[in-house]
């Protein structure tokens, strides 16, 4: 691939350094982004009433979002906390669930309907059993709701067909970053037992735009935990084209990993520090243990989650000349 800088389309970017809302409008999209302070006290409850009365984290961040939308097909695309949240399982966890509640999560529950406990739990606490660590498989939602585009949907992606992939080497390259945000969704430390939180982290280059939406979780002395949904659009025609229609690629990917196995890991035996930074427990969890041992539902020591694994989709957007 060149390493040529790419020609600058013509864009245009809404919005400044501070605000609240920002856009950018691009090769017949338009990229927009929220990023607000935590959710208030009423806004927290209307979202546990819509989520039938999930207890939410201690940060969420109800107001914020990232909205894809294709002008041509009116294709639209959002991630929020809203529908994220949805996806924590409410109820007693199952076959599949993740598994954490089982064991460290009831025992720590016990231990805080202890009143001499550091944490106890508040009298007014639900009793009703959810996931408390908000494991999520979100991959975004739909929000355009037009007939026109409601035949739009994803699809697996052809192995066989080069631009049914996110291509790694070119957004390594040092392109320019016309328009970058990072947005979080919600975020909870697990009353000081670990690190559950999603971001949406989102680029745009000049020949294409790269969504990153991030869920991490740590439980300490129990396992950490990953789901990734990698978005990626490429302005320019395909190399081996399916159509002439554009496309989205859409990448969900689930890794897991037992905390001690990582810990031996560790540069330093006697520093943790690296077990809170995300960027090296992903690149571990990615890079350094073998898929059969951080994707597999069956791996000795895991939960059996139905996250685990990799799946690949596209989406073909139909432009009105089609």
């Amino acid at each position: 691939m060149s390493n040529k800088i790419p020609q600058i389309p013509k864009h245009t970017v809404n919005g400044a350094t501070g605000d609240s809302t920002t856009s950018i409008t691009i090769n017949g999209w338009t990229i927009t982004s929220t990023s607000l302070p935590i959710s208030n006290a009423p806004e927290i409850d209307q979202m546990q009433d819509t989520l039938n009365g999930l207890p939410l984290p201690e940060m969420p961040f109800g107001n914020n979002c990232v909205i894809l939308h294709h002008e041509a097909s009116g294709w639209e695309y959002t991630f929020n906390a809203l529908e994220a949240l949805r996806y924590v399982k409410l109820g007693e966890l199952g076959d599949g669930d993740g598994g954490v509640k089982v064991g460290h999560a009831k025992a720590w529950l016990q231990s805080r309907l202890d009143p001499t406990s550091d944490s106890p739990m508040p009298q007014t606490s639900p009793t009703k059993p959810y996931d408390w660590t908000y494991t999520t498989t979100y991959p975004g939602h739909r929000t355009d709701g037009g007939a026109k585009s409601s035949t739009i949907k994803f699809s697996p992606a052809d192995p066989e067909n080069p631009s049914h992939c996110i291509p790694l080497a070119q957004l390594a390259r040092k392109d320019p970053i016309l328009y970058y945000t990072e947005v979080p969704l919600f975020e909870s430390e697990l009353d000081d037992n670990g690190s559950s939180r999603l971001i949406v982290r989102l680029r745009v280059m000049p020949t294409c735009f790269f969504l990153l939406n991030r869920f991490f979780l740590r439980v300490d002395n129990v396992l950490f935990r990953v789901f990734d949904t990698r978005i990626y659009h490429s302005y320019t025609p395909d190399p081996q084209p399916t159509s002439g229609d554009p496309h989205i690629v859409r990448e969900t990917s689930g890794w897991e990993l037992p905390y001690e196995k990582l810990k031996q890991r560790l540069p330093l035996r006697t520093d943790l520090t690296p077990l809170t930074d995300t960027n090296w427990v992903v690149q571990m969890l990615t890079s350094s243990f073998p898929k059969s041992v951080t994707q597999n539902p069956k791996a000795p020591g895991g939960t059996g989650w139905k996250g685990l694994g990799t799946r690949l989709e596209c989406c073909y957007l139909p432009t009105p000349e089609a």
